[in-house]
């Protein structure tokens, strides 16, 4: 269902704690690019997802270079063309079921018709005709439930090249990451560590001791 200028909009972006944008990279001329810190200033969250600038950060949220399976988006914002937007819904639907559907929030210049057509027949909530950071500054929007500052975890290949691997841990406010040198191996928030069905997280899941959060694994790997 089509959602403009009301309550339940107003109250599914407040309600959220993390907003994922499509096309956000390096980019300092980009409007995904700028949107990152526009929104994280109002309290959200921000994945940003970039299929060549994965690993680096954009004040520092680091850029994943897709979305993992197992990892239920709240918002989903897409500063893409209208071929790459469509690709995207398609493959979210494919992935979710309507019960745990994101919100799709199209920037103005993304729309689709077809995308926009398949959200009909899914009956899920999406957006068009209007900015996202726009919206909240019209609105004057905060988080009502951030989480930040986030911490979030890397993994690249080994600069030595004998096949191991570099674990480190990083905060929002204070990691500031050019693209790695080596091959990105995984990267994500410790949220996405619990949930995604990457090969890397499971496995790092997997080495948790009796009453260990996630976060204290992830520091005791990376020492």
């Amino acid at each position: 269902m089509r959602l403009s200028d009301g309550e339940i909009l107003t109250s599914r972006i407040t309600s959220s704690s993390t907003v994922h944008i499509y096309g956000a990279g390096l980019n300092k001329e980009r409007p995904a690019h700028t949107a990152v810190k526009e929104l994280s200033d109002r309290g959200w969250a921000i994945s940003p997802i970039h299929p060549k600038d994965g690993g680096a950060t954009i004040d520092g949220f680091p850029i994943r270079p897709g979305l993992d399976e197992g990892i239920i988006p709240e918002i989903v914002v897409l500063f893409l063309a209208p071929e790459r937007a469509r690709a995207v819904v398609k493959n979210l639907i494919i992935r979710l079921d309507k019960d745990n559907f994101p919100l799709i929030w199209f920037q103005l210049g993304a729309e689709d018709d077809d995308a926009i057509s398949a959200l009909e027949d899914m009956e899920v909530d999406y957006v068009f005709d209007d900015c996202l950071v726009r919206y909240c500054d019209r609105y004057d929007l905060l988080c009502s439930d951030s989480i930040l500052p986030q911490k979030w975890c890397l993994q690249t290949a080994s600069e030595d090249g004998d096949g191991c691997s570099i674990w480190s841990v990083h905060s929002t406010d204070s990691a500031n990451l050019e693209r790695p040198k080596e091959a990105l191996e995984w990267v994500g928030s410790i949220d996405d560590l619990a949930n995604s069905e990457h090969t890397i997280p499971r496995y790092i899941r997997s080495l948790s001791q009796s009453d260990e959060t996630l976060y204290e694994l992830s520091l005791r790997l990376s020492n």
